[in-house]
């Protein structure tokens, strides 16, 4: 039976016959996009935010602009002066924690520069440091004067103990070339465990988002990896948990909540007919993931 469809900017979309209702308090904005398990809305962040309700989130993961000059689209500005952004980020920081459930969990995705500043700002809002997780990325230019940048950070922090916490386990590494094993663990090969071992707070086996089969034409910039987005679903939330993403960007944490089976609320300030399209027709492909993921999926 063909699904009825409905129009927004000039692109048809599947409507859905059962749409997630998200927990958002009376007056919110009406969703732009609805799938059974998640709700788009299309605006500011800091006009959707408050309408959340409190403590109703498992897991919110930002990835806000970075504030380096770079255009996004006519309607996100990404040079702020530094008190400004600073303020700016403190102020959907602030409703994000209000959202998140007590023992829920909080990642941060930024240039190491604005996570000390934010990560700082997150301690004093009582929110607990597990982890600055460095995500190796060797493909920006050379800065004059300065150490090479080749790694983002992605901060994690939780809202008292984590009511969840997944084990993760990474294959062993081997060479590309010769399939041999690269580290010979001190010895101790035989103890290993099966599975893998521990996923690391270095993350240096994320593949940039290059390949037209993983990314929309129509979106210039930026992309994240599924991968990132695999592990900390996996790693703070079970199967009908909810994430909040307020920066939605080409909706690549709506799309890992789709295939895992996850709860979702997003918002985007530019168009969003490229995460509806990608949740619609699903031909952008996500990375492979060979990690171990501890009871479940």
């Amino acid at each position: 039976m063909n699904q009825a469809k409905f129009e927004f900017g000039g692109v048809p979309h599947r409507s859905n016959p059962n749409p997630f209702q998200p927990p958002l308090k009376a007056g919110a904005p009406t969703p732009i996009y609805t799938t059974q398990l998640g709700a788009l809305y299309q605006g500011d962040c800091l006009a959707v935010l408050p309408y959340v309700g409190d403590e109703v989130v498992d897991t919110v993961f930002a990835d806000p602009p970075f504030n380096l000059g770079k255009t996004y689209g006519i309607k996100v500005n990404d040079n702020r002066e530094e008190t400004e952004y600073v303020a700016w980020c403190k102020d959907w920081i602030d409703e994000c924690i209000r959202s998140l459930k007590p023992g829920g969990s909080f990642f941060l995705y930024n240039v190491p520069k604005w996570n000390v500043v934010l990560g700082a700002y997150l301690m004093e809002r009582g929110l607990t440091f597990r982890h600055w997780i460095a995500i190796s990325i060797k493909f920006s230019l050379p800065i004059s004067g300065r150490l090479y940048p080749a790694h983002y950070s992605l901060l994690y922090y939780s809202k008292g103990k984590p009511k969840t916490f997944r084990a993760i386990r990474t294959p062993i590494q081997t060479c590309r070339h010769c399939g041999g094993e690269v580290k010979d663990y001190g010895g101790h090969r035989g103890a290993m465990n099966r599975n893998g071992v521990n996923l690391m707070d270095v993350w240096d086996d994320v593949p940039p988002v290059r390949h037209w089969k993983f990314k929309s034409k129509k979106r210039r910039t930026n992309r994240l990896s599924t991968k990132i987005l695999h592990r900390v679903v996996h790693l703070s939330t079970n199967k009908g948990d909810l994430v909040l993403d307020p920066f939605g960007g080409s909706g690549t944490t709506f799309d890992v909540c789709e295939r895992t089976g996850r709860h979702w609320i997003g918002t985007e300030v530019e168009n969003c007919d490229v995460i509806a399209e990608r949740l619609d027709d699903d031909h952008l492909l996500p990375h492979e993931s060979s990690d171990w993921i501890d009871n479940g999926v």
